[in-house]
């Protein structure tokens, strides 16, 4: 779908460059307003466009949790992990803001640090599996169906 907006916009723009050699500011004009409604259109389409199902995946670690027994250790690990899924699903949908700073001194890096941060409401959300991975990890998959992937996306434009 994008390759043919693309097309459209780049022969759009090659008939502009025949046109302004051949007939002067006038026709230029006219080219200019055609590749606008081109890329218009080419914008149409691309949001029309199908929004397929997204996956999150997410781990956590019973051994790390801080309650007193195991069976309590493993529905915190287990919530964890449907949390960082539920992040992974919020970074796909909005992206992820990222900030780096680094210090150089004499040619030599003395400090690199980069941080990240996402920002966004799910609903809908379905978890499709928990699984045990190894003796001491969790494994939680979470989606978004399409119609809620789109109503998501609309809600942010």
């Amino acid at each position: 779908m994008k390759s043919l907006a693309a097309l459209s916009a780049l022969l759009a723009l090659g008939a502009c460059d025949l046109q302004m050699s051949t007939s002067g500011g006038t026709a230029a004009v006219q080219d200019i307003s055609s590749i606008k409604v081109a890329l218009d259109a080419a914008d149409v389409a691309v949001q029309k466009q199908t929004v397929l199902t997204i996956i999150g995946t997410g781990y956590g670690t019973i051994s790390a949790q801080p309650a007193r027994n195991i069976n309590q250790k493993r529905l915190m690990a287990i919530r964890v992990a449907r949390l960082d899924a539920m992040r992974e699903l919020t970074e796909q949908i909005y992206g992820l803001r990222i900030n780096s700073q680094t210090t150089v001194i004499d040619a030599v890096l003395q400090n690199d640090t980069t941080r990240a941060s996402v920002d966004g409401t799910i609903r809908g959300a379905r978890t499709l599996r928990i699984n045990p991975v190894g003796s001491d990890t969790y494994e939680v998959v979470v989606e978004l169906d399409r119609d809620m992937v789109a109503r998501i996306l609309e809600a942010v434009r």
